[in-house]
């Protein structure tokens, strides 16, 4: 249902294996870019994936690292890409910071000409379609109007063949009908609702990802069943004190969380130059053995009820 694609897993500054952060959700025909780090664009490139139909961005927040291949990429998508529209979500601080970057791309009030929009997000609703719902989760880090973003499958009501055997309804058209919740006639003339044939609503995917954070806590409920989240883990416990001083949280932290929370699988990224991943990956395990440390251009497939499948995209 969700495919999470991993550009750049670096925190703060790059280094030789990873490049600062960026993430792309594919989702039927949408692509969601959470965050632009600098060098987003070559990223994006080397996993084939391209350009098309690349417009909607969403920002965690408003720091430089998270921001600062925005300018570039935008500069691409209206010179070669024939950009027709790039639908830009974030908190007022963060646009605020896209809204002077994009001036200068584009030069002083022309954004409106680029199309180029940026949308202030609140917490709740972002974007939905007729299978799922983006949500904008509220998060603590550094300032103002930080947040996570939570992809959700719509609930589904299973058809159930004994009982449309049992109604004596026959294979066709009638029980596609009856799958979508419209009611069918029958060729003897009766009419069967959808509820009689269709069991108890079944949650579906579930996708909550999480770039910058200081605190789980807040986090809890919007983790809660999640098939994969994807959590910072920029410091080791051994310098937790570090991680508070800026904002951040541990390996430790984020594995307790996704424990607590009951997830299926973790997925750990922003990682510090500080550490080996082996380092970060031991950690985490022993609290929460279904980890993974993300690297760059590793994409992870998200189905219901289903293992989470992992691959790298990495061609060039």
């Amino acid at each position: 249902m969700f495919e999470l694609v991993f550009l750049g897993t670096s925190a703060s500054a790059p280094s030789v294996q990873r490049g600062l952060s960026s993430a792309l959700v594919m989702v039927n025909e949408h692509r969601f870019m959470i965050d632009c780090g600098e060098g987003t664009q070559r990223q994006l490139l080397r996993t084939g994936l391209g350009f098309r139909r690349l417009d909607k961005i969403l920002l965690t927040h408003g720091h430089l690292d998270h921001i600062l291949g925005l300018g570039g990429l935008a500069s691409t998508l209206g010179r070669w890409e024939a950009l027709d529209e790039l639908n830009i979500y974030g908190g007022a601080m963060a646009l605020h910071r896209v809204h002077m970057l994009m001036e200068v791309v584009f030069g002083p009030g022309q954004i409106p000409n680029s199309g180029v929009s940026l949308n202030v997000i609140e917490p709740g609703v972002i974007f939905e379609d007729k299978v799922f719902t983006l949500t904008a989760a509220p998060v603590q880090h550094r300032g103002p109007d930080c947040f996570g973003f939570l992809f959700e499958e719509k609930p589904r009501r299973p058809f159930l063949p004994a009982m449309a055997e049992a109604l004596g309804i026959p294979h066709g058209p009638v029980r596609r009908d009856l799958a979508l919740g419209i009611a069918a006639t029958l060729p003897d003339g009766r009419v069967v609702q959808p509820e009689e044939v269709l069991g108890e609503p079944q949650r579906g995917a579930k996708l909550f990802f999480v770039g910058d954070v200081s605190h789980t806590g807040p986090l809890h409920k919007s983790a809660e069943g999640a098939d994969l989240l994807a959590v910072e883990a920029t410091y080791l416990d051994a310098d937790k004190q570090l991680a508070k001083q800026h904002g951040h949280i541990t390996a430790t932290a984020a594995a307790r969380l996704a424990r607590n929370a009951g997830v299926r699988q973790l997925v750990l990224h922003h990682v510090s130059r500080r550490y080996t991943t082996q380092q970060v990956l031991e950690e985490a395990q022993a609290i929460f053995p279904d980890t993974v440390v993300a690297s760059d251009l590793d994409s992870f497939g998200v189905r219901k009820e289903k293992a989470v499948t992992a691959r790298n995209l990495r061609q060039r």
